[in-house]
């Protein structure tokens, strides 16, 4: 039986991932900042751990009790809507810090095991939003990207060691606490200028309308590359999500 590690399971993608992995038989470590073992059935192939990805020793203590382990899902984020200009540097602080160091101090916390086995796949949950520019969330956008590119260089280092690393970019997704938790952080409701611009993105967000992604489409896409070892650097989950990676390899974007 494998094992899989996952951060942010206290809602949304981390959640789903882990009842998907667990209801096809694997062993899950399911962590989050604040424990809740109400969240996931009761079952001797898991176990709820508390993990702060951005204090070094909380995922050190995390990684040490979880144990050996065959996948590494890196979910934990958040994000923020706010106009660059008005969006104070402690908040970019705290994106960067969660988002962009928090993957990397699990990656790096966890790669020597993997490179002393020569074995094992880690999955960086990121953004499709890296994929085209968006107004209202450009400090998010670039704590993504960053996540991109440390990424790519990632896989080429250890390819070679025998362990896999891929980008799972999910969509728009109403099933989350993204907005929930990014909301109030927002900035500029009130602003002149930006005000229109804004009530605009918070009417997007809201629209359920169109194409979207649902937490079992991250679920299924962790799957896929977790048993298919030919499966790409960067993989698109949910319908919108598909459709910008679609967008952003086509000749004409990539010619631009």
């Amino acid at each position: 039986m494998s094992k899989i590690l996952i951060t942010g399971c206290s809602s949304g993608f981390g959640l789903e991932t882990a009842r998907f992995f667990l209801d096809h038989g694997w062993d899950v470590v399911a962590t989050m900042r604040k424990l809740n073992d109400a969240l996931l059935p009761k079952s001797d192939h898991l176990r709820i751990l508390q993990l702060d990805v951005t204090d070094a020793a909380s995922v050190a203590r995390a990684v040490a009790e979880a144990g050996s382990v065959d996948v590494l899902v890196n979910n934990a984020g958040f994000g923020v809507p706010s106009p660059i200009e008005l969006t104070d540097a402690n908040t970019v602080r705290d994106l960067f810090e969660t988002n962009t160091l928090g993957t990397l101090r699990m990656v790096q916390e966890i790669l020597p095991s993997f490179r002393e086995r020569r074995s094992g796949v880690i999955i960086n949950v990121s953004s499709s939003v890296t994929l085209r520019p968006i107004p209202l969330i450009g400090m998010y956008r670039a704590s993504k990207a960053a996540v991109n590119a440390f990424t790519e260089s990632l896989a080429l280092e250890v390819k070679p060691l025998g362990v896999r690393v891929h980008l799972v970019l999910p969509g728009r997704s109403p099933e989350t606490k993204f907005g929930a938790n990014a909301f109030p952080h927002l900035r500029g409701r009130d602003h002149p200028e930006y005000a229109p611009m804004i009530e605009r993105f918070i009417s997007n967000v809201r629209d359920t309308s169109g194409p979207v992604t649902h937490s079992s489409d991250v679920a299924e896409a962790i799957w896929r590359i977790v048993n298919d070892p030919s499966s790409p650097l960067r993989m698109a989950a949910g319908a919108d999500a598909e459709v910008w990676m679609a967008e952003a390899q086509s000749p004409s974007q990539t010619s631009a």
